[in-house]
């Protein structure tokens, strides 16, 4: 980081003690995140907020965890970061953020009420394995949630904990999503089948062509396997394989 963008850390400092009126130990705690993400900027070549996007903040989020921190621990790294960046943008230092998530279609299903933040714009996703792991939300998801959170009231039966239901009142099934990804397809007029496995390919393909960093996208789609990851791509061969060599040296071919 230059030193105008390192001392952006130290005025949010300054505005946790004298606006937001914490504590000097949270405020330290506050610090101690956003330290651990321009670490992460500086091994990544990013000089300036301003370059900062929303791949780079998905990958961050599953380099913590790959790095050894909870689900709980990234939840709270995240929380901080978020702070940090709404700062930047009241400063106007920079522009509106949002993120994606990639779940599988049983994860989606599979989610409870106290999975999803929405104060942190995340979610606490059970993928197979029972490995956990935190993902963030995007801003259009977050309003379409709120929307829906709101009518759930009426329309979930007593008692249950699922964030999504059906007709029934109970958690919502698989073939029901199915149809109605299927169904809104069609009426847009669309050319291919739609699938909502569809949605975690293209997450996948469009986000390891943006960071081209292989590792970051296994975490965030759960894969145990990094050779899953690659299937999961819509990339050409020639633009995987070079991605490939960079996350892996030891892959290259010896000439």
């Amino acid at each position: 980081m230059t030193p105008d963008a390192q001392g952006w850390r130290d005025r949010f400092g300054t505005h946790l003690g004298t606006e937001r009126r914490l504590s000097a130990h949270t405020g330290s705690n506050y610090l101690r995140e956003i330290d651990a993400l321009i670490a992460w900027c500086d091994a990544n070549g990013i000089e300036r907020w301003e370059a900062l996007d929303t791949q780079h903040l998905r990958l961050f989020a599953a380099r913590s965890h790959a790095g050894g921190l909870s689900p709980r621990s990234v939840q709270r790294r995240l929380s901080a970061v978020r702070t940090f960046l709404r700062y930047l943008q009241r400063e106007r230092v920079l522009k509106e953020l949002f993120y994606s998530s990639g779940l599988r279609l049983s994860e989606l299903i599979g989610l409870d009420l106290g999975a999803l933040d929405l104060a942190d714009r995340t979610v606490r996703v059970t993928g197979k394995g029972n490995k956990t792991r935190i993902l963030p939300v995007g801003r259009k998801a977050i309003e379409a949630l709120e929307a829906w959170l709101a009518a759930r009231t009426t329309a979930a039966a007593i008692g249950e904990t699922a964030l999504f239901t059906g007709r029934n009142g109970r958690r919502v099934g698989q073939r029901t999503i199915q149809a109605r990804v299927a169904r809104w397809a069609r009426l847009q007029g669309l050319p291919v089948h739609v699938h909502p496995h569809l949605f975690r390919h293209s997450f996948a393909s469009h986000l390891l062509e943006s960071s081209q960093d292989l590792r970051g996208v296994q975490e965030l789609l759960g894969h145990a396997d990094i050779a899953t990851t690659q299937v999961y791509t819509h990339l050409d061969f020639q633009h995987l394989a070079r991605i490939y060599d960079r996350a892996h040296p030891r892959a290259r071919k010896k000439t």
